[in-house]
């Protein structure tokens, strides 16, 4: 039985889709506003991506039938009623039974049940267009399957040797085949978990009680002083008479001190040998717990090849796809939530990427184009790569779109790098695909594929090149659990960089510290890095420098930005179990969760991506302090400042430097969360915030600051694209004081929008 066969994947996305669908369905009624609509697009088109990894093409072609609904409702074309639901919930109990079914058991299924895929698909296509009629209702004969039939259906087919063995003849090889089922024991991920930090707190106590051992042997040395103290005393008393009696008890000391060091050095053996024995009896527990976890990076790639074949016939193409780096060792969560990015990127490819056979070879190239997958290990991270050799990314028609669709000034487009221009590829409904089709083109999949990425804690990045092809590279840990992370000594305190987040590490003698316009450098590979320090960016007292120490020195970087970091000291490099804070302390600014190290001390372990951005509001606020604590820069400042809160980076750009060309300060948070921690941590003079973004919407960070006693006095402007007048309305009913739609957005319009709430920079 294969634990991890694509079908068992699919059925767990399936559950996990249709549960999304049933909810979102039923909170849909009533309210067809793009929020309701937006989740249940994106749940029907994961359903669709995975059924067609496993080749259920009915499943396909129902769920992008229902998926268009979605679409032409959150493009306000279409408003679904009572009736509509009703028939979405019988599309998602279909998939709820089909997902509830042993794997041998799903063809079956579909072929049973054929034509009630054929009749939803239909009835959905009369949805999108407007010509759906409900069946007549009648009393009795239209009431929906209750929950029972499914779990009586799968409760079945779970036990085809009790209900039916003479049909199926295979009665003797289900009774021979169960002792091969019965070897594996399927294990919740939450169990495997604590499983995980059982081993870990194990791993960990074990190292302690080499500490002890320490201690011991500390405590049997002196006992040795002593001894030798007694001997030296009964050296100087032989002879003496007044001491007889002295000499008699000294005896007796040195009689009794004998007895105890012989039974403390044995227990001193035999502490040791416990020691050594449990600290392999955890290492080997800990490691098998781990194992557990891992699988070979081709479990979850194995059927891509099949895929890819009858995408590419389809389309009409030639594509192989060549897979390397199939024994590298994956985390098994990371395994099951690359599936659905991995399948977006290699359709993109396909229908996106490759050229057809006759325009590859105008183009001089092989009419069979390549698609390459490799998986590597490389600084405790996963990296996988997925290119093509097609015809690359146009990024001019990336600059057009972005235009188009009102995400930035022509001006402005002009001036972004191939980088920034990449990065609107990744925004919700951005797509540069001429036409729409079950296999790409709404702008989801690059979506789905940095949510992924950034759940688990990783990078996504782009390189292309006209005419040549484009790579995709993950970057992400290889365990959820388990992190190598490089530990440092800050202000006294121990906190833990992800060693894949380093991108270099040095030590350098002050005299290598470049100044240049009050601001710190160093220099590495002939490029001047910025440096701050790592005491300034967390709030905390920068620990004090002798004028002849060496600076430490860590590089990290996002994908626009790299700085250099100061600490106190490296204090070395562990692997890491990482435990998440809680989660009623929200999103705590540059700090990602907790570990313990060996000696058992608690060590926080940093947020980088949120240190960068920390980092460029610290320089952009012009409170740079040198690595000493004294100011780079002079801090104070009377002009008014601005909170900018925007999940995009473009946009965040744009209102910043266009505020602070007019005199305003300005800080920048990149979701609702971050922003609902700057304003409670500095004083603002305004925020502008959009609406939707990750974590925390803007609606939700208006009703927060306007609920707040302290802070509801703070004005605050929505900056949206959704300009419907009822998306206005809620804006301004959550507390709003001004809304912007950024589709009539001008450098004017703001700039006399700011001015009304809160006049110029300085009056």
């Amino acid at each position: 039985m294969d634990d991890f066969s694509m079908l068992g994947l699919f059925k767990m996305e399936g559950e996990t889709q249709c549960a999304v669908l049933a909810a979102g369905l039923l909170e849909l009624e009533g309210d067809n506003s793009p929020e309701k609509i937006e989740p249940l697009m994106r749940a029907a088109h994961s359903l669709k991506g995975a059924a067609r990894i496993v080749q259920l093409d009915a499943v396909v072609k129902v769920a992008h039938a229902m998926e268009d609904c979605f679409v032409a409702a959150g493009e306000g074309n279409l408003t679904l009623d009572g009736d509509h639901i009703d028939k979405f919930l019988e599309g998602v109990d279909c998939f709820k039974e089909l997902s509830a079914c042993l794997e041998s058991d799903m063809p079956k299924y579909l072929v049973d049940n054929s034509a009630r895929m054929t009749e939803l698909e239909k009835a959905f296509s009369d949805i999108k267009n407007g010509c759906f009629k409900p069946a007549p209702r009648i009393a009795g004969t239209d009431s929906p399957p209750t929950p029972e039939h499914p779990a009586e259906q799968t409760q079945q087919t779970e036990q085809p040797q009790e209900t039916a063995p003479e049909k199926h003849g295979a009665s003797p090889r289900s009774e021979k085949t169960m002792p091969e089922q019965d070897t594996v024991v399927r294990i919740a991920t939450d169990k495997m978990n604590r499983l995980m930090g059982f081993a870990a707190e194990s791993l960990v106590g074990v190292k302690r009680l080499q500490g002890f051992e320490k201690k011991i042997l500390a405590h049997k040395k002196r006992l040795h002083e002593i001894a030798t103290l007694i001997d030296e005393l009964e050296q100087e008393s032989i002879g003496s008479k007044q001491l007889a009696g002295a000499m008699r008890i000294l005896k007796d000391i040195q009689r009794k001190h004998g007895e105890f060091y012989h039974d403390y050095t044995e227990y001193f053996a035999d502490f040791s040998e416990h020691s050594r024995t449990m600290d392999n009896f955890s290492e080997n527990l800990y490691q098998e717990v781990v194992s557990c976890r891992m699988r070979p990076f081709i479990e979850g790639a194995r059927d891509f090849p099949r895929s890819v074949r009858d995408l590419s016939r389809h389309l009409g193409k030639k594509v192989v796809l060549k897979i390397t780096g199939e024994s590298t060792s994956v985390d098994k969560d990371i395994l099951d939530k690359l599936n659905a990015p991995l399948n977006h990127l290699v359709r993109n490819a396909i229908d996106h990427g490759i050229e057809t056979p006759e325009e590859r070879l105008r183009a001089g190239k092989n009419e069979t184009g390549t698609v390459s997958m490799h998986a590597r290990h490389r600084a405790g991270m996963l990296i996988i790569s997925i290119s093509d050799d097609g015809k690359g990314i146009d990024i001019k028609r990336i600059r057009d779109k972005a235009v188009a669709k009102g995400l930035v000034g022509s001006e402005i487009a002009d001036k972004l790098s191939e980088a920034e221009l990449l990065e609107f590829m990744f925004l919700p409904g951005f797509s540069t695909a001429a036409e729409v089709t079950e296999i790409s083109g709404r702008g989801v999949g690059l979506d789905v594929v940095q949510t992924m990425v950034q759940e688990v804690r990783g990078l996504v990045k782009v390189d292309t090149e006209l005419g040549k092809g484009t790579t995709f590279n993950l970057q992400v840990p290889v365990s959820l659990s388990v992190m190598p992370a490089l530990v440092v000594e800050i202000s006294g305190e121990s906190y833990a960089f992800p060693l894949m987040r380093i991108d270099h590490l040095l030590k350098l003698p002050r005299n290598k510290i470049l100044v240049l316009e009050s601001r710190e450098y160093v220099k590495h590979e002939g490029v001047n890095v910025g440096l701050i320090s790592a005491a300034q960016v967390l709030g905390v007292k920068a620990s004090r420098m002798n004028p002849g120490d060496s600076v430490h020195v860590a590089i990290i970087s996002d994908r626009l930005n790299r700085y250099a970091i100061f600490v106190d000291s490296f204090i070395g490099e562990f692997e890491l179990v990482v435990r998440p804070l809680d989660p009623r302390l929200g999103k705590v600014s540059d700090i990602n969760s907790a570990a313990v190290l060996e000696d058992g001390s608690p060590v926080i372990i940093l947020d980088v991506d949120d240190m960068v951005r920390s980092i460029d509001d610290i320089l952009n606020g012009g409170q740079l302090h040198g690595i000493g604590g004294t100011a780079a820069s002079d801090p104070a400042s009377s002009k008014k400042r601005i909170l900018v809160v925007d999940d995009s980076i473009t946009v965040r750009e744009v209102e910043r430097n266009l505020l602070m060309n007019n005199g305003y300060d300005v800080d920048v948070a990149v979701d609702g969360a971050e922003g609902w921690n700057a304003v409670r941590s500095k004083q603002y003079a305004l925020v502008l915030t959009d609406v939707d973004m990750p974590r925390m919407n803007g609606i939700e960070l208006v009703s927060k600051i306007k609920s707040n006693e302290r802070l509801r006095s703070m004005p605050v402007m929505i900056v949206s694209y959704k300009d419907r007048e009822a998306d206005r309305i809620k804006g301004m009913e959550a507390g709003a004081d001004y809304y912007l739609t950024k589709s009539s957005f001008h450098d004017n319009t703001l700039l006399e929008a700011v001015k009304n709430l809160i006049g110029s920079e300085t009056e």
